[in-house]
């Protein structure tokens, strides 16, 4: 294996990921659904996820963002010819809001990764699917654009810009961009309509409709008429209007056509979020006569609706939710889902849970589903064991040396430093494959008054623990006896020592290093963590820069945490915020851009790579030794079925928008 680049196989979590099962839905006559019973289609076919979808036609052709592939791509639905997928010439982890028009191709990718840290790499290309393929970036060099929207003419193109600025690290919910506006033709002509918005949508050719969030905290819908002439504009927020009232959320707003039909030419469809309800919904809003009138209440009261779409001439509208179990489709989430990866030594895999260990052989992998109880799946994702449950435990370490041990946190997770959690050492002889519930013995580790205890990380012998504890009053290193533990009197002792938080520590492969996060550099902000490694005896303590060298600007900036390993102890994995949001976080379930990015970095803070490109927060990685699946201790062939749990559609809405 060349050692310049990393190997084996990532396994991490995503935040509310794998319950989404999103699908695109249509309704008929959307603008005149008072007077008929409103009747949904599906228009997407029931796998993985899909979802920003956007008419071509009156035909209900559709193209969209799926990731059945492992990582987004765009597709083109039509009936009765079935979905097909839409070539764009790039290799790219993350393609969004795609656009169809006149057999060009345009969408958002990150395909052209920022040179420099806390940039987004989001940005507006153009790709023409009707010969050569080629690829045009539209948006400047060093510039950041989401949400395309085009005119109906087809002539000009509205985006939410961020510009070139670098990404405040606190900066998760109204991003700070603006309407930006140019001709299809002459993509540097950018003119700047509006300071502070995003998701533009075009009514005919002058006006745009957009959301941002208000002086008085609602999230609302604006507009603004353009000059027939964008030189004449003096003043970028001169006729800006506030479209919706204060007391409900709206935003990701589309815009019915504009024409000489009044009953359109005033009509959007939005996303609401109602004090008192808990559910995102889409309703349409009548400009002029300043009415709401809803729309998926009436039949999904229950189920989360984002980023509505008028077809061209408005007789459909679209959106896409979860698809539920009233029409067919996958219900099924395995528990581990193969991700694309951009490095050809890794295969990534998205788990059904979090905290994941794999065992000495790499056969099993230990995770907590949720953060209540323990479970094992094989690594090929073919069967699952529950160790514990009804009981709160988190972050895992199987022992290196002993098959039938695995270390895990029971207590509450993000508590203080006086809240009882323990280290257990949880003992099982086998996995039977036929039972689905394990026998073990759990054996406590830690004192009873001894505060919160957690993050445990066997060493490679098998016969230390190190962890975080709050014993002393803050959250610093210990190592403990791995057999006996503190209760039997086994030796314990202080690794780190200082009025800052280490925690998340990991026990190197060939047991020299542990690493780290800590905030022991400024330990005023609780936020910004960084990755530390020290010897195991407590020498040799040391920080590795990673967004920057020693002294500069970006280190402060960095909140890197979960990091662990490469099983030859030569690169480290861990989730961190050294790149800029992605997609604009109000049109996604709950997720905390940019913090959760997976990267890889040596030992040196040399050989950065980026493994994770989305709208999403990834995190609680762990570094498994192979890159298959292991073959089956029992002797027996067996096909990889596509087991798992159901599909519940369970997941939050943005938890930072106060209702």
């Amino acid at each position: 294996m060349d050692s310049q680049s990393p190997n084996g196989s990532i396994i991490f979590s995503t935040v509310g990921r794998t319950n989404y099962g999103f699908d695109i839905f249509s309704l008929k006559s959307p603008l005149s659904f008072l007077n008929s019973p409103i009747t949904e289609h599906r228009l997407t076919d029931g796998a993985s996820v899909n979802f920003n979808g956007q008419f071509t036609d009156e035909d209900q052709t559709v193209v969209f963002v799926s990731e059945r592939s492992g990582a987004p791509r765009i597709y083109l639905r039509q009936h009765p010819s079935g979905i097909e997928l839409i070539p764009t010439s790039i290799n790219s982890l993350f393609l969004d809001r795609p656009i169809l028009r006149n057999n060009r191709l345009y969408y958002i990718s990150a395909h052209q990764h920022s040179e420099k840290n806390f940039t987004s790499s989001s940005a507006l290309y153009c790709t023409n699917i009707d010969g050569d393929n080629e690829v045009t970036r539209l948006t400047p060099e060093g510039s950041v654009d989401y949400s395309p929207s085009i005119s109906k003419s087809g002539h000009m193109i509205a985006v939410a810009s961020y510009g070139n600025r670098h990404w405040p690290t606190d900066e998760f919910h109204d991003l700070s961009t603006d309407i930006v506006v140019f001709p299809v033709s002459k993509p540097d002509m950018r003119t700047i309509v509006c300071r502070h918005g995003g998701w533009p949508t075009w009514s005919g050719d002058s006006t745009i409709y957009f959301h941002r969030q208000a002086d008085d905290g609602w999230w609302s819908i604006f507009k603004v008429d353009l000059p027939k002439d964008l030189a004449n504009l003096v003043d970028e927020n001169n006729g800006l209007i506030r479209v919706t009232p204060p007391g409900v959320h709206c935003f990701t707003p589309a815009a019915a056509v504009a024409s000489s039909d009044r009953s359109k030419s005033s009509i959007i469809a939005i996303a609401t979020r109602r004090p008192g309800k808990s559910y995102r919904h889409i309703e349409i809003f009548d400009v002029e006569s300043q009415k709401f009138f809803p729309v998926t209440e009436l039949i999904n009261p229950t189920i989360h609706h984002y980023n509505p779409f008028f077809s061209p001439e408005s007789t459909f509208l679209g959106y896409h939710r979860y698809r539920g179990e009233s029409c067919s489709g996958e219900t099924t989430i395995p528990y581990l889902d193969p991700v694309i990866s951009p490095e050809n030594g890794l295969k990534m895999q998205r788990l059904n849970g979090f905290f994941p260990a794999s065992s000495p052989s790499g056969e099993f992998i230990a995770f907590n589903p949720g953060f209540t109880g323990l479970e094992i799946v094989k690594s090929d994702g073919s069967k699952k064991w529950t160790l514990i449950k009804d009981r709160t435990s988190f972050c895992n370490s199987w022992s290196p040396a002993e098959p039938g041990v695995i270390f895990t946190s029971v207590g509450p997770i993000f508590e203080s430093v006086k809240t009882t959690v323990q280290i257990a050492r949880v003992s099982f002889s086998s996995l039977n494959f036929n039972d689905d519930e394990i026998p073990v013995d759990i054996k406590v580790l830690t004192g009873e008054e001894t505060g919160n205890n957690a993050f445990p990380s066997c060493s490679p012998d098998g016969k230390h623990v190190v962890f975080r504890s709050g014993r002393s009053g803050h959250k610093n290193l210990y190592i403990i006896d791995a057999v006996n533990g503190e209760m039997e009197g086994g030796e314990i002792r202080q690794l780190t020592n200082g009025a800052w938080i280490d925690t998340m520590p990991n026990w190197s492969p060939d047991g020299k290093l542990i690493a780290f996060s800590s905030n022991m550099h400024n330990p005023d902000d609780i936020n910004c963590f960084s990755i530390y490694v020290v010897h195991p005896d407590g020498s040799g303590l040391r920080r590795i820069y990673v967004a920057g060298p020693e002294g500069s600007e970006e280190v402060d900036k960095e909140r890197l945490n979960h990091v662990c390993f490469s099983k030859d102890s030569e690169w480290l994995l861990f989730t961190g915020n050294l790149s800029g949001v992605t997609a604009e976080p109000v049109s996604l379930p709950n997720q905390f851009q940019p913090y959760g990015d997976l990267y890889v970095v040596k030992l040196d803070g040399s050989g950065l790579r980026r493994l994770t490109c989305n709208g999403y927060e990834n995190g609680t990685p762990a570094w498994h030794s192979s890159t298959m699946p292991m073959e089956t201790t029992t002797g027996e062939t067996e096909q990889n079925v596509l087991v798992g749990e159901k599909l519940k559609g369970e997941f939050d809405d943005v938890l930072w928008m106060k209702c």
